[in-house]
């Protein structure tokens, strides 16, 4: 545990650095949304709260999330207005359920960095995993993983099921954007800007991708209402801006 401490803390240290400020870094500023740059961090604009978005992070506390299958929070930090994890402090996911809605974020991993986001997740005691019910939405160092990656396991994948886009993933470092809708049914999973992925999960393509994936002994991806959750793979990760817009 002390060695990993001396490999993250350092790395962190730069992370809530650059985190602390509104200000776009060089090679920053093609595909981050406006939004990111010229406005509050985990704020709710006008336009937004007329939309009925909500935001599921405060920017000050971990209010609204859980540790998966306990209570409260061990591990992931707040500082700067960005929720992070240094790895190895688990999962968690949203005090409340949702059905039809948008959500979107911003994300940042390190070099060689895993992490992802998941919808639909059925809490209990008897999935001792998030991913053994929610679909995830990939974020990955697609270019230097240490492992060689399959098209469906890299950013904006519906993870080891379907492929997205071939759209160049900013390298670790900058900030991106993800947006995921989910309604009826129907997914998208959007990347910068850019639409890179979805799927019917009612439909006989979902299944048969389920049943020719990992996920095929899982109860996964059967229902359309659950938790939504962000991945401590292990290796650190930030957030900011999360917000959702129930439909």
């Amino acid at each position: 545990m002390k060695s990993k401490k001396l490999v993250y803390i350092p790395i962190l240290l730069i992370y809530m650095v650059a985190c602390s400020s509104n200000e776009p870094r060089e090679g920053e500023t093609a595909d981050i949304p406006a939004e990111s740059h010229e406005k509050a961090l985990n704020a709710l604009t006008m336009a937004e709260k007329d939309e009925g978005w909500e935001l599921l992070f405060d920017g000050e506390s971990t209010q609204g999330w859980h540790n998966y299958l306990e209570e409260g929070i061990t591990g992931w930090k707040v500082e700067g207005g960005i929720l992070y994890t240094e790895g190895g402090n688990g999962d968690i996911v949203t005090d409340k359920e949702f059905e039809n809605f948008e959500f979107k974020l911003d994300w940042k991993i390190q070099d060689q960095g895993n992490s992802g986001v998941f919808y639909y997740v059925r809490e209990a005691p008897k999935y001792l995993r998030i991913h053994h019910t929610g679909p995830e939405y990939q974020i990955i160092d697609d270019d230097n993983y240490p492992q060689k990656l399959m098209d469906n396991q890299k950013t904006g994948a519906i993870s080891d099921l379907k492929a997205g886009s071939a759209i160049p993933s900013k390298v670790p470092g900058v900030w991106n954007h993800t947006r995921i809708l989910a309604h009826d049914g129907h997914v998208e999973h959007w990347f910068n800007g850019d639409k890179v992925a979805e799927a019917e999960m009612d439909s006989s393509e979902w299944k048969e991708l389920v049943a020719n994936s990992k996920f095929a002994a899982f109860e996964y991806g059967k229902v359309l209402k659950g938790n939504i959750g962000l991945q401590d793979h292990g290796n650190p990760v930030a957030f900011r801006n999360i917000k959702i817009r129930v439909l």
